[in-house]
């Protein structure tokens, strides 16, 4: 029986922010999923899993990324990569946590960084308040840049079940990676793969019975 809803943010509440890469990666002449697959090179020491852990602030993100980004052939800094990374809302996805949320424990699953002590982020103050509101529709949020542990960790997702009081079993989890779920599905999650709003929502609705639209 589920008892809980586990959602990933970025692609699945708000827009992918491979989305913003790929445009970034267009306005500096690099190759298509350049930034993704520099960040999926040693995915758990590079520069972007050590920034969403917590390890390293933002200057030296920037510094190691860029590092990264020359041993690749390329030369691109990391605050040029963290500016564009917040994707936006997806207004149907916010209404179906809101409705999930009269039944459902809902939990938020992000692999995130913090940058209270480092600087800012562009970011205005009403989209600031704008995910803020999501944010509060969530009975548990478990970050990456909070807990030390990131996305796919099996540890992490222990956390999350910890937190929202929940066995696997009882958690139905979104996420637009199959490498984050990979590891929620053996753990005994129902586990859906999000492409679009549409077929994610499709899924959902099917799995817990209840209109989410």
């Amino acid at each position: 029986m589920i008892r809980a809803v586990f959602w990933d943010f970025g692609g699945v509440i708000s827009t992918s922010p491979f989305e913003a890469f790929n445009r970034l990666e267009r306005e500096r002449s690099l190759p298509l999923d350049f930034i993704r697959t520099l960040n999926a090179t040693n995915p758990d020491q590079n520069a972007w899993a050590r920034l969403e852990r917590n390890e390293i602030n933002l200057p030296e993100f920037d510094r190691a990324f860029a590092a990264e980004a020359r041993a690749a052939g390329f030369d691109l800094s990391g605050f040029a990569v963290l500016e564009i990374l917040s994707g936006d809302l997806r207004p149907e996805m916010v209404e179906a946590v809101r409705r999930c949320r009269s039944r459902f424990i809902n939990a938020c699953l992000t692999n995130n960084i913090q940058v209270e002590n480092d600087g800012k982020i562009p970011f205005s103050q009403e989209r600031a308040d704008a995910f803020r509101e999501v944010m509060a529709l969530f009975d548990a949020v478990i970050e990456s840049s909070r807990t030390g542990l990131r996305k796919p960790n099996p540890l992490f997702y222990e956390k999350a079940c910890e937190l929202a009081r929940v066995a696997p079993a009882e958690v139905v989890f979104l996420d637009d990676l199959g490498i984050n779920l990979k590891p929620a599905k053996a753990m005994g999650m129902t586990t859906i793969k999000v492409v679009d709003s549409a077929q994610a929502l499709g899924e959902l609705e099917a799995i817990l019975g209840i209109p989410l639209r």
